[in-house]
């Protein structure tokens, strides 16, 4: 009696671990599709806590009878799903219209069935644990730890070492498992024993084959995903980046989370925008700032100056290896291995209060984050990120910041130039066609008086020669907005701040309709 009581009770533990993992990994899934992670994660969670309940609930129709093959049904039907979970989600993105009918039907059907663990457990245990307060105690508890245990394995075992379709498959063997163990120490209650041998055998090999060729699997996913084959593929501890490469034309694209960041055609055309100009308007450069720009592009254009301080802050030590290492090292020049080039991998947020506490203070910062899709990255938007800024950039220095376009996301770039304003700058909007993004917003924010920096765009003029498509009357076409470019006015937008984001809620609104 107390063994089987002992093992329900560890069968709760290891559930509890398991369903909050499957909550997990759909809602990263779905964070790697389609961004915005904090909304993807509380409606998944939301949405499977609402079918546990349904689960909960509707547990009450099992009768009492053979309930030990209900709860192993229960678990190998969990296990089962599991295995295909990850592929399923996937395939339906890259062949579905309909893939958010197909995700959430997943979710739904998930937390159904991780409803019904704990509620059949407890009828299961009620012979052998007669006092009600010691049955949902043990029962309980044992499932909050098991969602403790799982939440610490998730974080420190299976996002480091193992892909998301690995965890999938390794996720399933647990609740396998749990069947498997509880039809061996239930054997003689059971009459189905050889439906179950045969289903847990089958699960099995399909375990151990999706496991084994896991990586053939996600390479022909992520075929299936980019119209160019893949030539580089990685998933860092903070994102996945993934590079691919035209047969035709060797174009490279390099993707974070799916996202496209930069095509080889035209990324220095873009490069070119975001750090020539505010050099042009300096009077004296010498130590630079990169906040973000991993893939060291802007990098290579600031050495074109000769001998000057650049400092680059990127917080994914992954991203700057791989931008050491080709094809990026052509792209980049080998910027990373210049001598007068420092990075430090550091959250961009917490390290320039570093810098404001030694005073170390900068003529240039270049602001090269992608968009503001999700809270970790709007807080780079923000009111109190850019009076960081603000304190360590000399008086008549300059920010160059890429600012989303203008034209699509008019919200997102109005929002970055009110948040600057209110930080204390003054700015300088301008833009240009990037063909591979359409329509891109740069703004300029400085210290200095207004008047100065207008008297030399009268006669503004670059410092090199040494560009690819930037030219002094590019610039400065680039500074004339159409009529009605930007669809809002100043008073229609709010300031963005770490405690009122409202930067995401832009630029989930306009990039709904996937510009």
């Amino acid at each position: 009696m107390r063994m089987k009581t002992l093992w329900l009770t560890l069968s709760i533990l290891s559930t509890g671990a398991t369903g909050l993992i499957y909550e997990y990994i759909l809602s990263t899934v779905s964070s790697y599709i389609l961004g915005n992670s904090i909304e993807q994660f509380s409606i998944t969670i939301a949405v499977m806590l609402l079918f546990m309940g349904l689960g909960g609930y509707f547990q009450k129709k099992l009768s009492d009878k053979n309930l030990v093959e209900k709860f192993i049904t229960v678990e190998l039907s969990i296990s089962l799903l599991g295995s295909l979970l990850v592929i399923t989600v996937y395939l339906a993105y890259i062949h579905l219209e309909n893939f958010y009918l197909v995700y959430y039907l997943l979710a739904s059907i998930t937390g159904l069935l991780i409803g019904l663990e704990i509620p059949i457990v407890l009828r299961i245990n009620e012979k052998y644990q007669k006092s009600l307060k010691e049955n949902l105690s043990l029962i309980y508890s044992a499932d909050f730890l098991g969602a403790f245990i799982g939440a610490l394995v998730w974080v420190y075992l299976l996002l480091k070492y193992f892909s998301i379709i690995q965890i999938g498959y390794i996720v399933s063997s647990v609740n396998l498992l749990i069947a498997f163990i509880t039809f061996i120490i239930f054997k003689r209650n059971l009459k189905r024993n050889v439906l179950i041998i045969i289903v847990s055998i089958s699960i099995f090999i399909l375990n151990v084959l999706g496991f084994t060729f896991s990586k053939k699997i996600e390479a022909y996913l992520q075929k299936s995903m980019f119209k160019d084959p893949v030539i580089y593929h990685k998933r860092t501890n903070y994102q996945d980046i993934t590079i691919t490469k035209n047969v035709k034309n060797g174009e490279l694209r390099l993707y974070i989370n799916g996202n496209l960041q930069f095509c080889s055609t035209d990324e220095r055309l873009y490069h070119e925008l975001l750090v020539h100009p505010p050099i042009a308007l300096l009077n004296e450069l010498k130590n630079v700032l990169v906040l973000g720009g991993g893939d060291g592009l802007a990098v290579r254009e600031l050495l074109k100056y000769g001998n000057i301080n650049i400092t680059l802050v990127d917080l994914d030590k992954g991203m700057i290896e791989i931008a050491k290492e080709k094809p990026l090292s052509i792209l980049n020049e080998n910027a990373f291995y210049n001598k007068n080039v420092k990075v430090i991998n550091e959250d961009a947020f917490i390290y320039l209060d570093k810098l404001i506490k030694s005073k170390k203070n900068f003529d240039l910062v270049i602001v090269d984050f992608p968009d503001p899709s999700n809270i970790n990255l709007a807080k780079l938007y923000s009111l109190e990120f850019y009076r960081k800024i603000y304190k360590i950039l000399n008086f008549n220095g300059i920010v160059s910041i890429q600012a989303t376009s203008p034209y699509f996301a008019s919200k997102t770039y109005l929002c970055i130039e009110k948040t600057l304003k209110m930080a204390g700058f003054n700015t300088l909007k301008y833009h240009y066609d990037i063909p591979s993004f359409g329509d891109w917003g740069f703004i300029l924010a400085y210290r200095g008086r207004k008047d100065l920096i207008e008297n030399k765009l009268k006669n503004f003029s670059l410092k090199i020669l040494d560009t690819y498509f930037l030219t002094d009357e590019l610039f400065k076409a680039s500074l004339i907005f159409p009529k009605n470019w930007l669809k809002y006015s100043e008073k229609d937008i709010k300031v963005n701040t770490i405690f009122n984001p409202v930067i995401i809620k832009y630029y989930n609104e306009e990039n709904r309709f996937d510009w």
